[in-house]
């Protein structure tokens, strides 16, 4: 799907990463998708961001429009006429904006599912609450910017972290066309990121026992970007095998449910 250039300002954008076990993503991901590894780990998360002045390129800041999002991601490489490819696999994105939620896979890529967002955000505080109209996501968090990353994470450094993150700027998202993915690339035209402490996190994806078994997926660390100019880039769609991308969404909960029976 194209679509001409869309520009605006990521007010807040705050990326929520947990580490993996590769094997319990494996049959999460359509093909040609496998999971990019720091170290032994996949990397996996949620990406909270706030939208400012979102509207195509031509036109003047006062036009666009303002939404909150939340889109669940996954970390994936692929092979390509051209070498290795990597980016991001995205099985949900949720929304503030009825527009998006109506518009999304439709007049631009990435189907969107219409959410309530409650975000109370104070100096370097930050406290998310989401869920969606239809039940299905639910994610709280509760953070406040610091010094350092999570000495428990699998980045080494925040630079490390850093330039993981920059390179998923392209992202695959799925549609009602179980044999389709849209895809969207974030270029950011001034790239900066910083650690968040987390008190509390809350996701029903990464929760969900049916879909990570104890132990497979668990917080690794959360960063922060703010002020953030930026265009979206349409890409061309990726086919993939229907019956992978049906395990993604309501199809996992009747595995999860057959394999507890």
């Amino acid at each position: 799907m194209r679509i001409p250039i869309i520009k605006g300002v990521i007010e807040r954008r705050i990326l929520v990463n947990y580490r993996v076990d590769p094997e319990a993503l494996r049959p999460l991901l359509p093909s040609p998708f496998r999971p990019k590894l720091q170290g032994v780990h996949a990397v996996a998360g949620i990406c909270l961001i706030r939208l400012r002045r979102i509207r195509p390129r031509w036109l003047p800041g006062f036009v666009g429009i303002s939404s909150e999002n939340a889109a669940h991601r996954i970390a994936v490489e692929w092979d390509s006429p051209d070498g290795v490819r990597e980016g991001v696999f995205i099985p949900r994105r949720d929304t503030s904006s009825k527009l998006n939620a109506l518009a999304g896979g439709r007049l631009f890529p990435g189907e969107h599912q219409h959410a309530r967002f409650v975000c109370r955000e104070e100096n370097d505080r930050f406290d998310l609450d989401i869920q969606s109209d239809d039940g299905k996501t639910r994610i709280a968090i509760v953070a406040e910017t610091s010094d350092a990353l999570n000495s428990q994470s699998v980045f080494p450094s925040m630079e490390h972290a850093s330039r993981f993150f920059e390179r998923g700027s392209l992202g695959y998202s799925v549609t009602r066309d179980r044999g389709r993915l849209d895809g969207l690339e974030l270029q950011c035209l001034n790239w900066q990121v910083q650690p968040l402490s987390v008190s509390q996190v809350r996701s029903s994806y990464f929760d969900d026992s049916t879909r990570f078994p104890a132990g497979t997926a668990e917080f690794d660390c959360a960063l922060l970007m703010r002020n953030v100019h930026h265009e979206w880039h349409g890409r061309d769609t990726m086919c993939c095998h229907p019956t992978e991308v049906a395990l993604t969404q309501p199809a996992l909960a009747a595995r999860g449910e057959a394999r507890s029976a």
